[in-house]
């Protein structure tokens, strides 16, 4: 643990202590930060609050025991972070990997806030995580890990305080679990606790595939503002689940080609683009593009050299580095991830001329299906999927020419702009409101 001392702005005497796990140079947190150092400048007197989005509002810790199915007792550590909530409840998801830790919660939940603004969604940041490796445990072991977990966190989770979703390794099954706990916990059916649910338990149409279809939005329109044709467009994927397959499924549709794929399992390519539909079952029935019939196999570090027109890293965060940056081909990167792109690379690649279409606003498919699953549920009136597919690429297409046109008055990118805009929000609500008590 590290104890640092805060100076107020004028360097006078210190006006508080924080103490917390110093973050490594590569941090997502620090990523975090580094973005927001960047915008505070464009605040005007806003900037006054700044410091609120450097720190989170309430972390919560917990300690996760659950029985094994041989009878032992194991312990797992547990996090649920809300970042901001001034202009709502939280809303993030929950991941299980055996990564996780404080400091990627924290900057997950952020991005969230950033996220959830930038879009318009009337919700603040969260996001919550267990470190665990959830393959190793049977279908009861995870049920009760799940269980346990959303009885910990539930002092401050509920439909109007913080939603959660499915993330890295969770589903709608464990939404599932994490919705009946919450409910037998109060007495009553809450259906609105969590998003991403089966569609029995008041889950939407089209949230399984929607933060795939929001980098196909998103990517479509950055193309179109750079007269560039999808057709014989070439396109590499880094991640090919619910995210990166299905924005490559999308674009294939339209006539691109996907030559380079990389996954947990290693890095498959082909110049003459890949059978998706093939690729997908390949996936569903080996867990990984490994091993793919209809491409070569390739060392991982070919997969940033890789030929292509546009890059879709849909992995995990921190996967695009100054070397990476040095070494694509790339003319548009789609963040289909949460803080994929370091800042150092984010410097490379606008010296390249590189465009990046930012997380924030590519991968906001899914919080905004979401939002539509969390008022549906309110209502208990559902709609079709043409109708949320129609919903979801309007607001999209909206959030982007905002920022686009933020982008283009400031003369800053399009990450810089995104969080000019939603820190604009963020802080206008949180001034607006005041300090209590």
């Amino acid at each position: 643990m590290t104890t640092t001392t805060l100076s107020d702005a004028a360097g006078r005497d210190p006006v508080c202590t924080l103490s917390y796990i110093h973050p490594k140079a590569d941090s997502p947190w620090l990523t975090y930060l580094a973005q927001v150092d960047r915008v505070l400048p464009h605040l005007g007197p806003l900037a006054r609050w700044g410091e609120t989005l450097k720190r989170p509002k309430r972390s919560l810790i917990v300690d996760v025991p659950i029985e094994m199915d041989d009878g032992s007792v194991q312990h797992f550590e547990g996090y649920r972070v809300q970042h901001n909530l001034s202009r709502g409840p939280g809303k993030g998801g929950v991941r299980y990997h055996p990564d996780v830790t404080l400091e990627e919660v924290m900057a997950l939940s952020a991005w969230m806030t950033i996220k959830n603004a930038a879009v318009g969604l009337p919700y603040g940041g969260a996001k919550g995580g267990i470190r665990v490796s959830p393959s190793k445990l049977s279908r009861k072991e995870l049920e009760r890990l799940t269980r346990r977990y959303t009885s910990e966190i539930g002092i401050i989770i509920g439909p109007q305080q913080d939603i959660p979703a499915p993330d890295v390794n969770t589903n709608s099954q464990i939404m599932a679990w994490m919705m009946d706990t919450y409910s037998m916990n109060v007495g009553a059916t809450a259906t609105g606790v969590v998003t991403g649910k089966p569609i029995p338990l008041g889950g939407s149409l089209g949230r399984v595939k929607a933060t795939g279809r929001g980098v196909f939005v998103t990517g479509s329109e950055a193309l179109r503002r750079l007269k560039l044709d999808r057709k014989g467009l070439r396109i590499a994927v880094q991640g090919f689940g619910n995210v990166g397959g299905t924005a490559a499924e999308l674009f294939a549709q339209s006539g691109s080609l996907i030559v380079a794929v990389q996954d947990h399992t290693g890095t498959i390519l082909n110049d003459k683009g890949m059978d998706v539909s093939a690729l997908q079952r390949h996936v569903a029935e080996k867990g990984g593009v490994s091993g793919f019939p209809g491409a070569q196999a390739a060392p991982n570090a070919d997969f940033w050299a890789a030929p292509c027109d546009v890059l879709i890293p849909a992995a995990l965060e921190g996967q695009i580095t100054a070397e990476r940056a040095r070494s694509t081909t790339a003319k548009l990167i789609l963040e289909g991830a949460n803080g994929p792109t370091l800042p150092a690379a984010d410097d490379v690649l606008a010296s390249r001329g590189i465009l990046v279409v930012p997380d924030v606003i590519c991968n906001a498919g899914g919080v905004t299906v979401s939002y539509f699953e969390w008022v549906q549920d309110f209502s208990s009136f559902f709609w079709d999927e043409d109708d949320i597919n129609a919903r979801l690429d309007k607001i999209l297409g909206n959030a982007l020419a905002r920022v686009w046109d933020t982008a283009d008055q400031l003369h800053v990118s399009l990450r810089t702009a995104a969080f000019v805009v939603a820190c604009e929000r963020v802080l206008q609500a949180r001034e607006e409101r005041g300090l209590y008590p």
